[in-house]
């Protein structure tokens, strides 16, 4: 398994840490949790960069890179949705978007063309991330909303660009 790929999988085993320090009743346990989300991002960040500068994009990489990201994002969305912090409706509108988009992903594989990561889905990644990294502080009700705002107005936005760009991969006529 190679560096990139390590660090994906490192994202993924950070996960249930993170999950186990959102759930521990001390003062430390939200630092500590936002520092786990902090790395597992920064893994993200990393393990692409390294895979494409030093050729090791593999096909494991493409599939379990964008299904840790979900997975790390989904998690403390549920979290924050728990606590009253994250509605419900703004989380049901990602998971939509997540799953639209793999949808189209299937779609255009099946058609024999792969759907690369555009610029407004990394937008959406990292202003996610962020905005989730924000909302761990200890921030005004104010803030929280901007945050949940960005990532839900990011989400519609490239997901809305993902189906404009790839429309000819859907049979229209045959729907």
């Amino acid at each position: 398994m190679n560096l990139a790929n390590k660090l994906t999988m490192l994202r993924v085993l950070m996960i249930p840490v993170y999950l186990v320090l959102w759930n521990v009743d001390a003062l430390w346990s939200g630092y500590a949790a936002l520092a786990v989300f902090v790395l597992a991002s920064l893994t993200d960040l990393l393990d692409g960069q390294i895979a494409r500068s030093r050729g090791l994009v593999t096909d494991f990489g493409k599939f379990m890179d964008p299904l840790a990201d979900k997975v790390l994002v989904m998690t403390a969305m549920v979290c924050f949705c728990a606590t009253g912090r994250f509605p419900a409706w703004a989380l049901v509108i990602v998971i939509f978007r997540e799953f639209a988009v793999s949808g189209l992903r299937l779609i255009a594989v099946e058609g024999g063309r792969v759907i690369a990561a555009g610029w407004s889905g990394k937008v959406k990644t990292a202003s996610t991330m962020i905005g989730l990294c924000v909302m761990h502080l200890t921030v005004p009700t104010l803030v929280d909303q901007l945050c949940i705002w960005v990532i839900v107005l990011t989400t519609i936005y490239s997901g809305v660009e993902y189906f404009i760009k790839n429309k000819d991969c859907i049979d229209w006529k045959n729907l």
